[in-house]
């Protein structure tokens, strides 16, 4: 695949005249400009030909990393005849669930009601032409007939038939469907005090799952979880200076950490984690590499080195950094979105390696410890050749070459450093260079953690340019737009948007305070309640009340692939409204806890960012704010940060900074050159503190 085009070889032009998706700015449409299909992207214009024609939608959902999307479009949407009879029968839309989270959910969602079965990419769904309501849908479908499921042409027709002569019975399911969808938002909101019962619940349901010899929750596929981790990490540092710390819940946090940075499912070459998983051994991955994942893995990370000392952990936050800066940062300051599990048509290609040239690129004594280390001594453990796992501990390859531990990192990295410039020469897998709003966001937030974690400044000056760069692409007319691609942002964005860019700013603040950030990050807050709070049940809505009309308007609360945006909001609400002493956000995060108890209850583990909001909202988080000269505000505010507090937020705000909001210009030093710190525990402030010794003395928790 090519980086420089972001196009799968299956998909180039072979002749074909360009279709309407040419001029589409997501890259995985593009990847469908030269298809035979009539495709059309969504909009007024294809809604309005088929309700004129009175032909069902075929509406086709992937992404631009998505390897079966690849088998599907090579199979099916680039073969002359299958193209002509979807054309004929229907009116094809093609959908990038990255740019419309908002559709891809509700047809994800009808998915998983008409079939019984788990959803995923591609997904392909027929709509009743009048309304857009779903009326059968599958996810991948092969050109032939194989491995249970019909082929794909046959598909087509027996869909298109039964829409013609069946349409009283779909009328009927899809307002049982519609009615099932508006069950699903009718849980009773709580009335009763929230408590601490789910946090305990879910320790004990993750310690099920858990697993003691690889790490990670429940088996293969195997996905990161992170806030699962998160999650454990803050119920040990909850309990560290109790009686009964809970140990385990650090154990199986470190495992899981450890377990994932030594195998496969990371780049041992260039830093950077890949999806998912296929075994349970954190060996062989499904290699997409995703900017959401690395977002949150490197804020883990930074975090579990600054709870542990753990110099591994240190080294993956450092490496996924280099990889951010190096491979996905885009030249206005950005992230784009993901790389490709596939280069040259196969899927890993990129990544693996044959013994010949491992060995042509490396010296003996860089082979000798090399191949034990990462596996090149065991048998192929990937279609022949070998993706790179750690198997044999340094320490145990110390021992036995008697050397010492420092030379054989000495030598692995020397080795590690070769390979990478040979792999480099090859053929790239796709870039999907989009800029997504959120997952920008998420990325601000890993590198900000990075930054107070580790001292790394270059991780800080990142996140901040990445923060610029959002402003000047996607805040256009005091209104967010999700997506920026050449010099164009469009559709108007979702509630993970506003809650996880509010969230990264209130992590910006603490490396460097700008006035412009907090006032950004209230104008969202200010978005979150006026356009999307659901103001009779709480909560929020994924889409804003004057976003297009589509057939749901979805309000979900468990975690996905990224945390929920319920949560991420209901937590920055709790912060901005302690950090400013604001009640309407308080309230309003209380509202959106409470509209979603019934879920945390029942299924506790399943909404791990409304439960670090809960664990806030029951101890409010310490606010530190400093103030003083610039230089010695820096100096404090470093020395807390090298204490792992997830519960703190430590704000430096040198002397003189004009136009602060009233909570916070009152906590001004008497002179400018004295520094003196205020500590905050929900709406109460201790007295003005005059010594770093002091500041420190109150601030354990």
């Amino acid at each position: 695949m090519s980086r420089a085009h972001c196009m799968n070889p299956s998909t180039h032009d072979s002749g074909t005249p360009a279709n309407r998706l040419a001029q589409e700015t997501s890259p995985y449409l593009r990847q469908h400009a030269h298809n035979p299909v009539d495709w059309h992207p969504w909009g007024p214009d294809a809604l309005e030909l088929a309700r004129r024609t009175d032909r069902p939608i075929l509406l086709s959902i992937g992404y631009s990393a998505c390897h079966w999307c690849h088998v599907m479009a090579h199979e099916s949407f680039e073969d002359a005849p299958t193209a002509a009879l979807m054309n004929e029968l229907f009116v094809n839309i093609k959908l990038d669930r990255e740019e419309r989270p908002d559709l891809d959910k509700i047809y994800q969602l009808a998915h998983q009601m008409l079939t019984q079965r788990g959803g995923g990419w591609p997904l392909t769904m027929f709509l009743s032409p009048e309304d857009q309501k779903p009326f059968f849908g599958g996810t991948y479908f092969p050109k032939e007939p194989r491995h249970g499921l019909p082929a794909f042409t046959e598909l087509l027709r027996r869909v298109a038939e039964f829409y013609r002569t069946h349409r009283a019975e779909i009328r009927t399911q899809t307002e049982a469907l519609m009615a099932a969808f508006a069950e699903l938002q009718a849980a009773p909101v709580s009335t009763e005090p929230l408590d601490a019962t789910p946090l305990d619940r879910a320790r004990q349901m993750l310690a099920q799952e858990f697993d003691s010899q690889y790490g990670g929750f429940g088996g293969a596929p195997k996905f990161p979880h992170p806030t699962h981790i998160e999650v454990l990490l803050r119920r040990w540092r909850a309990t560290a200076g109790s009686e009964e710390p809970d140990l385990h819940s650090l154990y199986m946090a470190t495992l899981t950490l450890t377990r994932m940075a030594e195998g496969g499912l990371y780049d041992q070459l260039a830093g950077g984690f890949c999806r998912y998983s296929v075994d349970p051994f954190w060996m062989i991955p499904h290699f997409e590499k995703m900017l959401y994942d690395n977002g949150q893995l490197l804020a883990l990370y930074a975090q579990a080195a600054l709870a542990t000392g753990d110099e591994l952990f240190a080294r993956i936050a450092r490496e996924t950094t280099g990889w951010l800066l190096r491979e996905m940062r885009s030249p206005e300051g950005m992230f784009w979105s993901a790389l490709d599990a596939d280069s040259e048509g196969h899927e890993g290609k990129f990544y693996v390696w044959d013994q010949s040239s491992v060995r042509a690129a490396l010296d003996a004594g860089e082979l000798a410890v090399f191949a034990p280390r990462f596996g090149l001594d065991q048998p192929a453990n990937f279609e022949g050749q070998w993706h790179l796992h750690g198997y044999r501990a340094v320490d145990d390859i110390a021992g036995e070459r008697g050397t010492t531990a420092e030379e054989v990192n000495r030598l692995l990295d020397a080795a590690r450093h070769k390979l990478l410039a040979v792999r480099d020469r090859r053929q790239r897998p796709g870039l999907d260079d989009k800029v997504l709003t959120s997952w920008n966001a998420l990325a601000i937030g890993g590198l900000a953690h990075t930054a107070r974690a580790l001292g790394y400044a270059e991780a800080g000056s990142a996140a901040l340019a990445a923060v610029d760069g959002l402003r000047r692409s996607v805040w256009q007319g005091n209104r967010l737009l999700a997506a920026y691609k050449e010099g164009r942002a469009r559709f108007p964005a979702y509630l993970d948007d506003h809650a996880f860019l509010m969230d990264a700013l209130l992590e910006s603040l603490q490396l460097q305070w700008r006035n412009e950030d907090l006032d950004w990050a209230v104008a969202l807050a200010d978005l979150l309640l006026a356009h999307f709070e659901d103001r009779e049940q709480g909560g929020f809505f994924f889409t804003a009340d004057d976003h297009e009309q589509l057939v749901h308007r979805s309000k979900s609360y468990a975690d996905e692939a990224v945390p929920s945006g319920n949560g991420i909001a209901a937590r920055a609400l709790l912060r901005m409204g302690f950090l400013l002493a604001e009640p309407r956000y308080l309230d309003a995060a209380e509202r959106c806890l409470r509209s979603a108890w019934s879920y945390i209850e029942r299924y506790p583990q399943a909404h791990g960012s409304l439960l670090i909001a809960l664990e806030e909202y029951l101890q409010p988080p310490q606010v530190v704010v400093i103030r003083g000269p610039a230089k010695e505000c820096g100096e404090w505010q470093a020395a807390l940060n090298k204490v792992y507090a997830p519960r703190r937020l430590i704000f430096a705000i040198p002397n003189p900074t004009p136009g602060l909001p009233a909570a916070l210009a009152t906590k001004t030093a008497q002179a400018e050159a004295e520094t003196v710190a205020y500590l905050c525990e929900g709406l109460t402030c201790s007295e003005p503190l005059q010594s770093l010794s002091a500041l420190t003395s109150l601030t354990r928790i």
